[in-house]
């Protein structure tokens, strides 16, 4: 595993998700004149109006996780580390080496003004979801993928706003179809947050089905059909 970011090949995408990032940050965190936001906000409509105009009517692929990525490119569009997804604050994160050879992430995180909670403090969903990604790319890198079962936060202090926050994540053991990880947030070396988290591994096929079924749903977006086929291609092996 390597500490280095790996290119997803969504360069652009990650251009365009950090512009937006600086405009939510500024919008929702400081006092913007109401003229100034009148005429931004009529940019940002034939902007996104453009953009909805040139879109391919398909779900845009995704990289499937696979433990020998760099932990950075395990999700390039995912809401919590994800540098082509404008929600994602996003956190850097990468691979050590950890006890008995296993590998185990570590992160650095600021979170700005749109993920506040109470006044100066990271909102405690926004500290959930932090650690459901987290724990879960700990599982992959370990070779023990798998869905959320429970996820159990213990919110030590509050974590602050606008400060480098350092992140721990590792795979702790498994028992048949169940991973076992843990997680642990710190501000100046003082932990702020812990989570322990139980993911279960799918059945061959099953992450196929949940697919294709859901891109049957009207309402979901196609799904590409090489997606498909390399979810099927993982779940033969």
């Amino acid at each position: 595993m390597s500490d280095e970011t790996v290119d997803s090949g969504d360069e652009p995408l990650e251009q365009v998700a950090a512009a937006i990032r600086r405009i939510t940050s500024v919008a929702v965190g400081k006092p913007i004149a109401h003229g100034t936001l009148s005429d931004a906000a009529g940019q940002l409509r034939q902007i996104a109006e453009a953009l909805e105009a040139t879109a391919e009517d398909k779900k845009r692929p995704r990289r499937q996780p696979d433990a020998s990525f760099d932990a950075r490119g395990l999700f390039p569009t995912s809401p919590i580390i994800g540098v082509a997804n404008p929600i994602a604050p996003p956190a850097d994160v990468w691979s050590v080496e950890g006890e008995n050879g296993v590998p185990e992430l570590r992160g650095r995180v600021t979170f700005d003004y749109q993920y506040e909670g109470p006044p100066t403090c990271v909102h405690g969903g926004v500290i959930a979801e932090l650690f459901d990604e987290m724990l879960g790319a700990a599982n992959i890198i370990a070779n023990r993928a798998g869905m959320t079962g429970t996820l159990t936060v213990r919110y030590r202090r509050p974590t602050p706003l606008l400060s480098p926050l350092d992140l721990v994540a590792r795979f702790t053991g498994s028992e048949r179809r169940k991973s076992f990880a843990w997680g642990g947030i710190y501000h100046e070396g003082e932990l702020t947050a812990e989570a322990e988290g139980i993911f279960i591994s799918m059945e061959p096929g099953r992450m196929l089905d949940i697919v294709t079924n859901n891109a049957r749903d009207a309402s979901a977006p196609v799904i590409d059909p090489e997606f498909i086929e390399l979810i099927s291609q993982t779940s033969r092996e």
